[in-house]
């Protein structure tokens, strides 16, 4: 069955987001809570969730018009309307007998093809389903968000087992591409996967820190993304979550765990909770504390956990993070692993405190390996899981270290040694890949998704390659130019790669090509050093030929006799907005920044973005306006949008402000652009027609620039925007306008336009307040606003 509507019952933090992230998908849900008894809107706090899922920060919604897809209601009035559900989720209070009387009643209204779902953390699910009827089970499945679910990739997916396996194939297939999530399928134990290895970790983490003398923040320093982990590390991360989560947890799997698995926790962490009620970010204070200074500034106070009040540490330092810094990741692991004296005594006894745990939990809290490496990764933002971890290390000498310490080896790793295999992931004779089995037998491994380093491992798949970029067979006759520098700059490697990969479409008769990469982000924009530095050696015909190539390049994209289709994620900025607005179709991912944001650093978009801005809001005029005065909204929306330097935070307000067409596809699962990509190409490519450049372009000419003049005068007179910005705002009026000497009923070719846009870019790159302002954002990472 397909999920075409859903119910969420409860309203708090998790209900309201998760709502919020099903309508971000496209799909109505009814978000249910109880009636207040003194509140005369017997829908208040649905209506509330919603409020605050509108309030949340960082945003619970792509974009706010999706909110009017979420119905408010209350569980006394409005249950039977479950009945129109497809999905039925609960998010209420963490008590067994509060979910097992909600499905007593939500089984006599559900339809009897409706999926049911729990977001329970920590209670079985099998519990919660006891006394309903087989046919309910049979539909019934957890459904274990994490917290913020927009951001955060992972969803348990927990079968009990009355649970049809077809039940938890179409939910896994639904939230993996529609609400674009990562799913692992967990078993139905204490904690399931993520939180039960995850809190684990951060509760051994605490007892190392008190026996190695250390700081919550020299912790975070040590455990964070020196070691391929998310920023927030150990104790930031326990903050966000919020302590008197982790405690309940701790407490909860501790009394159903063996003794050789410590959950106990330390004496300053149950202070915290208990007597200090210092709960994390929800009550201000935890591990760390926000306050602001006599100027306002907000700063960052940590917590000293011997006298329990909070100190301004400074910047804290960690000599052994210091040591590995601009390191691989492979490196940083195994020299910090081996480093001597206190920190490395502490990361020692953390990583293997997790690698011990997580193998004895394979087999138990999953019954995959790479399930368990997923749960950590999707689940907590590291970059490697517990296994892919000793991968790095040698399988072996994790063991050896383990038995070092007097460990008792788990089944997995005493067959491990037996055997003994080096890596839990590997290839075999026969090219295939394989992991092993909770058991430790080989066994076929396939990953959750399209993986292009696996694609690579194959070299003849590489076509050609440079220092910063790759030409990549997709097979099926479609190429693709992989980015692969720092940030994804672009510079001479990236634009070579896309003219050799257009010469290879058409010499080797391929169907197309797909521009994009599986990095962090898809580009961050030009190489700004390379930029000022030439400019600062007066190198401007060399930087006149770079801007032309640059144009030649994006606009190729467009004019080529084959189709392109462009796949951008996370920050899509600059130059690499321009490669995307000029690709004949593309693929976003959900999450994606994208903007032309060069008035930052003094410049205006110089490969085609203003022209491209231009054009798209003209066309989107009736023909009637698209002359004089009435052009004028268009020309003031590219200005704006431009002259702000505007970011989207969302594929669907890059849509609403212009830089995505209706046309385009949004892909919920970052994971599935380049796929879905390489389909479009093929699906362009029979009886492609080759555009040729545009000639007729309206433009506004001298009455633009003098409208565009007026109000930038107004705005400098109110203190708005800075004199180096009115600077940097003519000139982008100047080319939005069609250039000085034209009249308001003139037309321009693309190449026009492209001429002026080259010409501001150079002339404001030749200003002393540009280059500064490069300098200044090369420097700090922030714009100077001179």
């Amino acid at each position: 069955m397909k999920i075409q509507k859903a119910a969420v019952i409860g309203a708090g933090v998790m209900g309201a987001a998760i709502a919020a992230q099903l309508a971000n998908a496209g799909i109505p849900v009814m978000l249910l809570d109880i009636v207040l008894p003194d509140n005369p809107d017997r829908n208040f706090l649905a209506k509330q969730g919603i409020q605050k899922a509108l309030k949340a920060r960082p945003a619970a919604f792509m974009d706010r018009s999706r909110a009017a897809l979420i119905t408010p209601g209350n569980l006394e009035d409005d249950l039977p309307k479950v009945k129109d559900a497809d999905w039925i989720l609960e998010a209420i209070i963490e008590k067994l007998d509060a979910k097992r009387s909600l499905w007593e009643r939500v089984e006599k209204v559900a339809k009897k093809t409706a999926i049911i779902s729990s977001n329970s953390s920590g209670i079985p699910m099998h519990l919660q389903i006891e006394g309903r009827g087989e046919d309910f089970q049979r539909r019934f499945v957890g459904a274990h968000f994490f917290n913020p679910p927009r951001y955060l990739h992972l969803l348990e997916v927990i079968p009990t087992p009355k649970t049809d396996p077809a039940v938890v194939e179409t939910f896994s297939e639904f939230a993996e591409t529609t609400l674009g999530k990562g799913v692992v399928i967990a078993n139905d134990v204490p904690g399931f996967v993520a939180n039960r290895i995850g809190v684990y970790g951060i509760i051994r983490a605490m007892q190392h820190m008190q026996q190695a003398g250390l700081t919550p923040a020299q912790v975070d320093q040590l455990t964070g993304p020196v070691l391929g982990r998310a920023s927030s590390a150990t104790f930031r991360t326990a903050d966000l979550s919020g302590l008197d989560i982790i405690y309940h947890v701790a407490n909860d799997i501790g009394k159903v765990t063996p003794d050789d698995e410590d959950f106990s926790l330390t004496d300053s962490f149950r202070t915290l909770v208990e007597d200090k009620k210092w709960l994390g970010d929800k009550t201000g204070s935890g591990f760390y504390k926000k306050t602001k200074d006599e100027k306002g500034k907000t700063k960052i106070l940590n917590l000293n956990l011997e006298s329990m009040d909070y100190e301004d540490q400074g910047k804290v330092k960690v000599a052994a993070v210091e040591a590995v810094k601009g390191r691989p990741l492979a490196e940083r692991v195994e020299t910090l692993y081996t480093a001597e004296g206190k920190e490395g005594d502490f990361l020692r006894g953390v990583m293997n405190d997790g690698f011990w745990y997580a193998a004895k939990m394979a087999g138990n809290v999953s019954n995959r390996l790479q399930d368990i490496d997923n749960a950590l990764k999707w689940g907590f933002g590291w970059e490697q899981g517990p296994f892919e971890t000793m991968d790095t290390l040698g399988v072996q000498t994790v063991i050896g270290n383990l038995e070092a310490e007097g460990r008792t080896l788990p089944p997995l790793l005493q067959a491990m040694k037996d055997s003994g295999r080096e890596r839990f992931y590997s290839v075999n004779e026969q090219g295939e890949d394989e992991t092993v089995t909770p058991e430790g037998q080989p066994t076929p491994y396939e990953a959750p998704y399209f993986i292009l380093t696996d694609l690579k491992k194959d070299a003849s798949k590489v076509v050609k390659k440079r220092g910063g970029a790759s030409i990549v067979d997709l097979d099926d006759g479609v190429l693709l130019v992989e980015w692969h520098a720092k940030m994804n700059a672009l510079g001479e490697d990236q634009l070579r790669a896309v003219q050799d990969a257009h010469k290879l479409v058409q010499d080797m008769g391929y169907a197309g090509l797909v521009v994009g990469n599986q990095g962090e982000n898809f580009s961050a924009g030009a190489n700004l050093p390379l930029i000022l530095s030439q400019a600062q050696a007066d190198e401007w015909d060399e930087l006149d030929d770079m801007i032309k190539q640059f144009q030649q390049v994006t606009t190729s994209l467009r004019f080529s006799p084959h189709p392109t289709v462009a796949a951008p994620f996370g920050m899509t900025l600059g130059g690499g907005a321009e490669f995307t607005l000029h690709a004949d179709h593309v693929v976003a991912s959900a999450e994606l920044y994208m903007g032309l944001v060069e008035v930052g650093v003094g410049l205006i978009p110089g490969g085609g973005g203003t022209k491209e801005m231009l054009l798209r809001f003209t066309d989107q005029l009736h023909p009637g306006q698209q002359i004089g005065a009435t052009m004028l909204p268009a020309v003031q929306r590219a200005f704006e949008l431009i002259g702000t330097a505007k970011v989207s935070t969302s594929a669907l307000e890059a849509r609403n402000l212009g830089f995505l067409r209706d046309t385009d596809t949004v892909a919920m699962n970052r994971n599935h652009i380049l796929m879905e990509a390489k389909r479009q190409v093929l699906a362009l490519a029979p009886g492609y027609v080759q555009p040729t450049p545009r000639q007729d372009i309206p433009v506004m000419g001298d009455a633009a620039i003098a409208a565009l003049k007026s109000a930038l005068y107004g705005m400098h007179q109110g203190g708005y925007i800075t004199d180096y910005d009115l600077v940097v705002s003519k000139e982008l009026g100047r080319v939005l306008s069609g250039g000085t000497g034209n009249n308001r009923t003139a037309k321009v070719s693309e190449g026009h336009l492209l001429d002026l846009e080259r010409q501001a870019f150079l002339t404001l790159l030749g200003k002393k307040g540009t280059q500064q302002r490069i300098d200044h954002m090369l420097k700090t990472g922030k714009p100077l606003r001179n």
